[in-house]
């Protein structure tokens, strides 16, 4: 089975799923994460803060892929999902999964990339040189999105390639044994690639692109518009947890609590962080992120997954699929 067929797959299932109602979380909430992708939000999920403010109980449930957070709100058994990827969330969002995008969760330019074996030789200067080479790749995610632009500005023919749909963390495992060519991720995964190649392209060199890489955080819209004010206080513990780490004045006992929770040591959860950018309410409300970037961001890449026929059909606007309202009512900056 080719990619598109597997994505395509996922697709009729998540658009049968999407008429299914949204768990009501009035007695306990369930929110979706990723471990080794270390994040503010989870000092304040150790330290319990979230059931302080909310006054339920949270199961807290770690995924592999976005894609497999879409599947698990689409069935009711996720309400909230921390950092979600916009590719990931623009595919459930295309197949008619009404999903809403509220807060953005970080952004990460240098931290989601494809990576090229050492033995190939091979950078921007070849690139069209991965062509007939095995990637892996995890399908509908930002690292997806992120592989079919840098394959088109290079000029890189995809049909002549064979692309497996591969989780990073088993991406990163076969591209170390040498089964792979090249391999595209995130996190933890993407630390371990790198051990055996090189990035086609920088994190900088991405953005001056237009290839932008960051995470959202989306629930089903059922979920948002029967428990807003709960949304809400989750979203406000979020931004305090990120506020307390922008200030930096305790990073150091915070990102003692945040490695562990992320099945990382220190080092490397220093290394993540440092790589990532947490915006403030503020911004995050302007134009340059929810009050319209983030939207037309979405047109772009549902329209390169059409064109690469990885998705059926783009939607004609995203702009329904973001909310603002409820990360403005936390009354943060």
């Amino acid at each position: 089975m080719t990619y598109k067929s597997k994505l395509i797959g996922s697709l009729a299932a998540l658009a049968f799923m999407s008429g299914l109602p949204a768990t009501s979380a009035a007695q306990e909430l369930t929110v979706a994460y990723f471990l080794e992708w270390p994040m503010p939000f989870q000092y304040a999920k150790e330290k319990g803060h979230y059931e302080e403010a909310l006054g339920v109980p949270i199961n807290w449930v770690s995924f592999d892929t976005g894609t497999a957070m879409s599947a698990a709100m689409a069935s009711g058994d996720v309400q909230i999902a921390v950092s979600q990827g916009v590719p990931p969330f623009v595919v459930a969002a295309s197949a008619g999964q009404d999903l809403i995008l509220t807060d953005i969760a970080v952004s990460y330019s240098e931290n989601d990339n494809c990576v090229v074996a050492e033995a190939l030789e091979i950078d921007k200067n070849n690139a069209k040189e991965l062509e007939g080479k095995q990637v892996g790749v995890p399908i509908g995610t930002a690292a997806h999105y992120g592989f079919l632009s840098q394959m088109k500005h290079f000029g890189v023919d995809i049909s002549t390639m064979e692309i497996v749909d591969m989780a990073p963390a088993d991406g990163a495992a076969a591209f170390a044994q040498g089964s792979l060519d090249m391999v595209c991720g995130w996190g933890g995964a993407l630390r371990r690639m790198v051990e055996h190649g090189n990035v086609l392209l920088t994190g900088a060199e991405k953005e001056e692109l237009g290839i932008l890489v960051f995470d959202g955080i989306s629930v089903p819209a059922d979920f948002a518009a029967e428990e807003s004010e709960m949304l809400t206080k989750f979203l406000k513990v979020t931004a305090e947890a990120n506020a307390m780490w922008n200030a930096g004045e305790n990073k150091a006992e915070m990102i003692e609590v945040i490695a562990k929770d992320a099945g990382m040591d220190v080092d490397a959860t220093e290394a993540t962080l440092a790589t990532f950018t947490f915006p403030n309410v503020e911004d995050k409300l302007s134009d340059k992120w929810m009050g319209g970037n983030v939207q037309t961001f979405m047109l772009g890449v549902a329209d390169v997954f059409q064109e690469a026929g990885s998705i059926p059909q783009a939607l004609d606007s995203y702009v329904d699929a973001v909310d603002s309202s409820y990360l403005a009512a936390t009354g943060t900056e």
